[in-house]
């Protein structure tokens, strides 16, 4: 059995200590939520978006700006172009023609072009404008998202950590109760029995707090993945799982108007809608005239044997004004401008439904905090009576005057109660996240 216990705890230290090779790095809650906020992998693929978009915001605005192309032409003749109403082949029914002209020939042209009046450009800048905010208020709502899964994982470890020096402290109780139940059971003043149970006790704890230290190594690597840092990387945890101060709780009108206002992803919901009606004036326009002012200048020649040095470069230059109106689409315009106002209609049902859906969100987010908070506050009290009552009967035990099995019940009681109070305090912070994360609040670290 010593070999076991032996083999266990060299497992048992050797989780924490794997990879000790590497440097550790010491991480608060707020050092790791700025970390993220600054390296997350997620975050910049939605930083990125911030720039596509910005970029198209420019591919908008050349609708209406010059446009300018330089063009080049060459042509190799194999048989010249034939000019009918020249030569001497034609007859009564014929219309002669002729051949002129050299095998090779080049054209070099440059064109410009000015939108006077383009319909679609002020809807397509808009366009572009307000899914450039789309892509802001997501990267906002990804920021918020990334800070409360690193403050859950980072709050999930802390409890683990707790929980594992629980068990160690049951271990240590069960073990001292095994060592007395054996000196008892050498004595012949105790039972076999209770030497067995105090067995059980403490071999059942040691693969739950194996389980716990793996649990932990995870959760590390999950925070690690978060913040962005290499995966190599060994993290201190430095912050504890204690409780400050009580979260101040708002009414429910109170978050529903400040998550209204706030909520990165209600604005981009809001803002989509906006899209939807400039698309709507887009596929509108796209049935509208436009105008442009056109130019010019284009150099041509022809040549035999390449000979294009002492060629003749005679030049071609016009401007004028261009007027396109679209007659008939297949139907196309039609079915745009349909398929907008119907987008448009679809995003007043989304803003609907997650307005609603605030509304119970908000209540219960409010209801979880002042239930997870209540209970914390009588967990505390169970604690503290089970440990009061643990001692007693400890004490009564070491005199002779209760049994082992009540002992056993009561370290049980006390460990189930430590445990109790553990996940109380652990749901109580993760409720306040829930709150910060509900209110939209950006910069919200949980204390």
């Amino acid at each position: 059995m010593r070999a076991r216990s032996l083999i266990y705890y060299i497992l048992l230290l050797a989780v924490p200590f794997a990879g000790s090779g590497q440097q550790e790095k010491s991480i608060g809650l707020q050092d790791a939520v700025q970390l993220a906020k600054q390296y997350n992998r997620t975050l910049k693929a939605d930083a990125l978006n911030i720039s596509i978009a910005r970029e198209q915001v420019r591919i908008a605005k050349s609708m209406s700006l010059p446009a300018a192309q330089l063009g080049a032409q060459y042509l190799h003749y194999f048989a010249l172009p034939a000019f009918f109403g020249f030569g001497a082949n034609g007859n009564g029914t014929k219309i002669p023609y002729d051949r002129f002209g050299g095998r090779d020939q080049f054209a070099g042209v440059i064109s410009a072009s000015y939108p006077l009046y383009n319909p679609a450009a002020a809807p397509a800048r808009k366009t572009a404008s307000l899914q450039e905010q789309v892509s802001r208020e997501m990267y906002r709502q990804s920021a918020i998202d990334v800070a409360a899964d690193v403050q859950q994982t980072y709050l999930g470890i802390l409890v683990l950590a707790e929980r594992l020096k629980l068990q160690q402290e049951s271990l240590l109780r069960n073990e001292k109760a095994l060592a007395d139940a054996r000196s008892l059971l050498a004595q012949g003043r105790g039972l076999r029995v209770d030497t067995l149970r105090a067995y059980t006790a403490v071999e059942n704890l040691k693969p739950d707090m194996l389980k716990i230290n793996y649990a932990i190594e995870v959760g590390r690597q999950q925070l690690i993945t978060l913040m962005g840092m290499d995966s190599l990387t060994q993290i201190i945890l430095t912050d504890s799982l204690n409780v400050s101060s009580p979260i101040a709780i708002p009414s429910e009108n109170e978050l529903y108007e400040q998550a209204l206002h706030q909520r990165p992803d209600l604005q981009a919901l809001v803002l989509q809608q906006q899209v939807s009606e400039q698309q709507t004036k887009l596929a509108k326009a796209a049935r509208l005239p436009v105008v442009s002012a056109v130019a010019q200048y284009q150099l041509q020649t022809q040549a035999r044997k390449f000979d294009f040095g002492n060629a003749n470069w005679p030049s071609t230059s016009f401007a004028g004004a261009q007027v396109v109106l679209p007659l008939f689409t297949g139907f196309s315009n039609q079915a745009k401008v349909r398929q907008a106002q119907l987008a448009h209609d679809r995003s007043g049902i989304r803003i609907t439904e997650a307005q609603m859906e605030l509304k119970t969100m908000v209540k219960q987010v409010i209801a979880n905090l002042k239930e997870t908070y209540s209970r914390m506050q009588t967990q505390l009290n169970v604690k503290e009576t089970a440990l009061k009552g643990y001692d007693i009967v400890q004490y009564r035990y070491a005199k002779g005057v209760t049994s082992r099995l009540d002992l056993t019940d009561a370290e049980l009681a006390l460990t189930a109660a430590q445990l109790n109070y553990l996940e109380a305090v652990f749901e109580y912070r993760s409720a306040a996240i829930e709150l910060a994360r509900t209110s939209g609040n950006e910069g919200f670290i949980i204390k």
